[in-house]
């Protein structure tokens, strides 16, 4: 069994960006969406919004790229983990993230990434269309399975008073 990450539905996503705003508040103690470690990237040409989150993956690539060892995988705890002072700012993760999940912080210059609010991330209790929503990979068919059939139904909000949360 896979452990739980964000997860993300974009056909949900109203573009609204209150994630950004409840993740650089949960952080930086500001109303910054730049300093948000999720951002709502548009994309134009199909006419949707898309969140953007980093993956938690396995195998992390941007960790792999770190020259310092700074990034690392935390397994018990299913995510990556930063050290703060073996972070130079090269931004080697950031090229090396497939996702575009990875920044660097405008301020600090270091790296900059979901670390999934240890387990009650604080973007997800803000979706409230419920585009993100934290869960395991095996129920992401069926959650995704069943917000198509409310949106096909024209029920698209109904399951989404809850915030996004399971």
């Amino acid at each position: 069994m896979t452990t739980a990450r964000i997860l993300v539905d974009p056909a949900l996503c109203s573009g609204c960006r209150a994630c950004e705003v409840a993740c650089s508040f949960g952080h930086e103690g500001v109303f910054g969406p730049g300093l948000a470690r999720i951002r709502v990237v548009k994309v134009e040409e199909e006419g949707y919004d898309r969140p953007v989150v980093c993956h938690q993956c396995r195998r992390p690539p941007c960790a792999q790229a770190c020259p310092t060892g700074a990034l690392t995988r935390d397994e018990a705890a299913g995510r990556l983990r930063l050290d703060d002072a073996a972070c130079i700012g090269c931004g080697a993760c950031v090229e090396a993230c497939p996702f575009g999940a990875m920044r660097l912080h405008p301020d600090t210059e270091q790296a900059m990434f979901c670390d999934l609010c240890g387990g009650d991330p604080a973007c997800v209790k803000r979706c409230t269309p419920g585009a993100i929503f934290w869960g395991r990979e095996e129920d992401f068919a069926r959650r995704l399975s069943e917000a198509r059939a409310r949106r096909e139904a024209g029920d698209w909000w109904s399951g989404a008073e809850e915030g996004g949360r399971q």
